[in-house]
C-alpha cells in the first residue's frame, strides 16, 4: 500500500468514526424524545437546603431566615438572653439544634426535613390532632423548660417558614432517612449506669464535661456543647428523657462530628446504656405531668413519671428491661409497642 492509499485509507476511517458518533447522539435524542430513553435526576446528590447558599430568591427569605435564628441562636432571641424580658420565652440555654443537629437538617437527629408535611398529626400526648406549631409548644415547655411561644409572633412563624421551606421539594425516597430517629436493637436487660458511666467517661466528657454541665465561654453566651442535666438541661417531661428515645438520638450522633446514622460509634447496647446514665441525674421538673397522655396506655413504655396502666415499677418504666412492659401492652390492648 501507497503512502496515497495510506492516507486515503485514514481519512476514510475517520470519517467513517465521525458519522457514528454523529448518529449515535442523535439517535440518543430522539429516543429521550419519545420516551424509550427515561431521563431521571440524580438523587444521589441531593442534600436539604442551606441558609448559606439557597435563599437568594425566595419570596418569604427573610422570615425563614428568622426561623433559622430562632433555632440555631434560641436563649438570645427567645430565651434568658434575649433583651426583652417578654421574649423569654425559653426557660434554659439550649438551643433548637442541641437536638435537631445542624439547623434540623441532619439525618437521625429529629430533622425538619419533610416535618411541616406530616402536620396536622394526631398526638397521643394531648390525644388530639395537633397543629406544627402545637408541637413546637411542647418542645417550649419541655426541652426548653419554658412557656408557649404565641403563635402569632413573627419568631414562630419564621420557625414555620424555615420548617416548610426544608420540607419543599425532598425526593420521596430521602423522607424515611429524614423522619425522627434510627430505631435501635433494644437490650433486654435493665440500663447498666455504671457501664453507662464508663461510656459516658470514654466518649463524652471531651464536649460535655465530667460533671456534664458543658461548655460555654461565659453566663452571656451560647453553648459549644449543651448541658445533659442540672438546672440549665431539658426538664423530666422531655422525650429525650426517655432512655430509648435518648439511646436511638446517640447512637445516630454522638461522639459529636463522628457518628452519623449510617455510620454509628457506639453500638446499641453501648447508647443504651449511656443514655440510662445520662438521665438518672437530677434535671427540672415539668409541672402536671400526669395530664400527659389523657388515654394511658397509649403512653411510652419509658417514660419515667406515671401514672400508667400497668404495676411495673417506676424504675423498670426508667431503665427497663422494657420488652415486659411492651408484651403486656400487646397482650391486655393489643397496642405494639417499639419505645
Amino acid at each position: 500500500m501507497g503512502k496515497m492509499d495510506k492516507l486515503l485509507f485514514r481519512i476514510r476511517l475517520l470519517l467513517s468514526t465521525i458519522v457514528l458518533l454523529v448518529f449515535s447522539a442523535l439517535f440518543g435524542l430522539v429516543a429521550l424524545h419519545i420516551g424509550l430513553i427515561q431521563h431521571k435526576p440524580n438523587n444521589l446528590v441531593w442534600k436539604p437546603k442551606s441558609i448559606t447558599t439557597d435563599l437568594e430568591g425566595e419570596e418569604k427569605a427573610s422570615l425563614i431566615k428568622l426561623g433559622y435564628d430562632v433555632i440555631t441562636r434560641t436563649p438570645e432571641l427567645i430565651g434568658p438572653l434575649a433583651e426583652k424580658e417578654e421574649m423569654q420565652f425559653a426557660g434554659n440555654n439550649l438551643t433548637c439544634q442541641s437536638c435537631h443537629l445542624e439547623a434540623g437538617t441532619k439525618p437521625g437527629s429529629g430533622s425538619f426535613v419533610g416535618v411541616y408535611n406530616r402536620f396536622p398529626q394526631y398526638r397521643g400526648r394531648e390525644d388530639k390532632m395537633g397543629t406544627l406549631e402545637e408541637r413546637i409548644d411542647g418542645c417550649m415547655e419541655r426541652s426548653m423548660n419554658g412557656q408557649k411561644l404565641p403563635h402569632n409572633t413573627l419568631e414562630m412563624k419564621g420557625m414555620i417558614a424555615y420548617m416548610k421551606w426544608l420540607s419543599e421539594d425532598v425526593p420521596e425516597e430521602k423522607l424515611a432517612e429524614y423522619k425522627g430517629y434510627v430505631a435501635i436493637d433494644l437490650p433486654e436487660v435493665k440500663a447498666d449506669l455504671s457501664k453507662g458511666e464508663t461510656i459516658f467517661q470514654k466518649y463524652c466528657i471531651v464536649c460535655h464535661g465530667a460533671d456534664g454541665q458543658g461548655v460555654r465561654p461565659n453566663e452571656g453566651a451560647l453553648y459549644e456543647f449543651p448541658p445533659l442535666w442540672g438546672n440549665d438541661s431539658y426538664n423530666h417531661g422531655a422525650g429525650m428523657h426517655r432512655v430509648i428515645t435518648a439511646a436511638e438520638f446517640i447512637k445516630s450522633n454522638m461522639p459529636f462530628q463522628q457518628a452519623t446514622y449510617d455510620k454509628p460509634v457506639l453500638t446499641d447496647e453501648e447508647a443504651y446504656h449511656v443514655a440510662a446514665y445520662i438521665n438518672s441525674f437530677d434535671r427540672p421538673q415539668k409541672a402536671n405531668p400526669e395530664a400527659d397522655f389523657p388515654k394511658k396506655e397509649l403512653k411510652p413504655v419509658s417514660t419515667p413519671y406515671g401514672p400508667w396502666r400497668d404495676n411495673f415499677s417506676a424504675e423498670q418504666h426508667k431503665y427497663g428491661p422494657f420488652q415486659p412492659i411492651m408484651e403486656y401492652y400487646k397482650l391486655t390492648f393489643g397496642i405494639e409497642k417499639k419505645k
